[in-house]
């Protein structure tokens, strides 16, 4: 498993507690219930970085990191629907922020009010977005990834990378073995290598995929064709035909030798390069004729929630310079505000995976029935639940 990097906490100033006399308690701060299925590399940085930060810079609030990973009760969508029937019954959710979420899901919350609207008059920082990150008013992204293309530049020359889809599958076929991708359900860098399948097999145009396009019959039309480019590219795939089973396992096929191209989350390969858990000789690259897909993750405020004004001073804390560059260089990931609101030379270090667009496809219903399909038509054999 990759080691991930030790996060230093944030130092609390040291005259803030000279202002409070001695003799007298602290009055109780108001407790912010944050919910996130991240994986540990985010949770471990809202609780050793954001968290002190934050609470440093406003006293009057502590933050509490739920981790709420898996499926089943402890979900972080089972604690969304839990929300919306909180809302519904008009009681306290008992959830005051989302860390990420879809604020799509559950369906009919925003008609019904579940989610806050966010802009520059909840959240001042609103103001300083970059426009390709807003997907939807009622989710605030505050960072981002895109999925990228990882090689061994040992292994391969820089006159033989891809530069679109018709190049990339060349290279598979021309050398077989040394290419693999992680099963769609289980990370998101293989996830998102099918949705470049997908979104190839429909003209590049992924505005044919949003929630409320989903029907049988648009999923029987749009998704076969895409398995046969997988199933075409199968057989030179490493091992004949292996799916990793997550973002890591791929990783360390890359890093171990075994593989010289990999699809990886831009933020999780540049993590690797800086911890030196993948070798410097890696390099990354995007295709220019579609990019692959890639998100802003999005936190989500419920309307009814017990503490939404200090969930708000939340938002806008997590859109400040200081947080925004804490997420490109302890997370590498992609600020949620503009590039050009950063000090310049951060923006001239990760030149290389700026995006310019970030093709999506949907979660709900249409991820399902890829990952359905992927299993039934591309990889029989596999046990989806191993």
């Amino acid at each position: 498993m990759l080691n991930r990097r030790q996060i230093l906490s944030a130092g609390v100033a040291a005259g803030a507690i000279a202002l409070v006399p001695q003799h007298r308690a602290r009055a109780a701060a108001t407790r912010i219930d944050v919910y996130t299925a991240s994986d540990a590399n985010i949770s471990d940085w809202w609780s050793n970085v954001l968290k002190p930060a934050f609470e440093a810079a406003h006293p009057e609030f502590e933050i509490n990191v739920v981790i709420s990973r898996g499926a089943g009760s402890g979900g972080i969508v089972a604690i969304s629907d839990r929300a919306f029937a909180a809302l519904k019954a008009g009681i306290d959710p008992q959830v005051d922020f989302f860390e990420e979420n879809d604020p799509l899901l559950p369906k009919g919350g925003i008609d019904a009010g579940l989610w806050v609207g966010f802009d520059a008059k909840s959240v001042p920082g609103y103001a300083r977005l970059n426009p390709l990150a807003i997907e939807s008013p009622y989710g605030l992204p505050y960072r981002g990834s895109q999925v990228v293309l990882a090689y061994d530049s040992d292994k391969v020359a820089e006159a033989e990378v891809p530069k679109d889809w018709a190049g990339l599958t060349a290279w598979i076929k021309a050398h077989p073995g040394q290419f693999i991708y992680g099963r769609p359900d289980k990370g998101g860098s293989g996830r998102n290598f099918v949705v470049r399948a997908i979104h190839e097999a429909n003209n590049r145009d992924p505005s044919l995929f949003t929630v409320a396009s989903y029907s049988k019959p648009a999923v029987e039309e749009r998704l076969p064709k895409a398995w046969a480019i997988l199933n075409d590219l199968a057989p030179s795939l490493y091992e004949k035909g292996a799916y990793a089973a997550g973002n890591t396992p791929t990783l360390q096929l890359l890093a171990s030798g075994a593989v010289s191209m990999i699809p990886a989350w831009s933020d999780q390969a540049l993590q690797g390069l800086a911890q030196g858990v993948l070798p410097p000789s890696v390099k990354l690259f995007q295709l220019q004729d579609l990019a692959l897909s890639g998100s802003f993750a999005d936190a989500t405020v419920p309307s009814n929630g017990a503490h939404k004004d200090a969930a708000l001073a939340l938002a806008d804390f997590l859109l400040t310079d200081a947080m925004q560059v804490s997420i490109v260089k302890e997370l590498g990931g992609f600020p949620a505000v503009d590039w050009g609101k950063l000090p310049a030379e951060l923006k001239e270090q990760f030149a290389a995976v700026i995006p310019k667009s970030i093709p999506t496809y949907p979660r709900g219903e249409w991820e399902a029935a890829m990952n359905d399909g992927w299993y039934r038509n591309v990889a029989p054999n596999i046990d989806p639940s191993k």
